[in-house]
């Protein structure tokens, strides 16, 4: 069993009281009250788990400057582009569908960062992220794409991933 640290619990309550006040955008003491004892709680349970290293290391303001561009931008494009491309296959009859399993090289280091690249990857209409495997110090990813059009997993990952790889590489460097 991993050792309560105070600095992960004291980060980990500053996050999850910053999105209690933005998800109930309140500001009456009984409402940041509660957030705040949720939040503790919530600290005091899961912050061994969600900090490993440095406890602050997120509180960086380029990196945090970072997020809300990928947040806001890049992942909202990447979004919208891979929902038209499902639209116009769906409208179309559905007979430019090629589905199959690539295997996508990912070029992050962190598990955080690997982890909101998959998840981004699943969220664009098209693609899920099955797995996650590691090879000869090489991380891959085997991801079901609705149009396998590429033969390697290099074009394929370029197609898949666009701009999302970059933009989780400028959060978790």
């Amino acid at each position: 069993m991993q050792k309560m640290r105070f600095p992960a619990v004291i980060s980990t309550f500053i996050v999850c009281f910053a999105f209690w006040v933005l998800l109930t955008w309140s500001f009456e003491i009984q409402e940041l009250a509660a957030g705040a004892v949720v939040s503790l709680a919530v600290a005091l349970f899961a912050g061994r788990f969600f900090v490993h290293a440095k406890s602050f290391w997120f509180f960086n303001p380029v990196k945090l400057v970072n997020l809300i561009i990928y947040v806001l931008f890049i992942f909202p494009v990447e979004l919208i582009k891979a929902n038209w491309d499902v639209a116009k296959r769906c409208f179309g009859g559905c007979k430019n569908v090629n589905p199959g399993i690539v295997k996508v090289p990912v070029d992050l280091e962190s598990d955080y960062g690997q982890a909101m690249l998959a998840n981004s990857i699943t969220l664009t209409p098209g693609t899920i992220t099955m797995d996650i495997a590691e090879e000869e110090g090489q991380t891959y990813y085997y991801i079901h794409w609705i149009d396998v059009t590429a033969p390697s997993g290099k074009e394929a990952g370029d197609a898949i991933k666009g701009t999302l790889e970059k933009g989780v590489g400028r959060i978790f460097k």
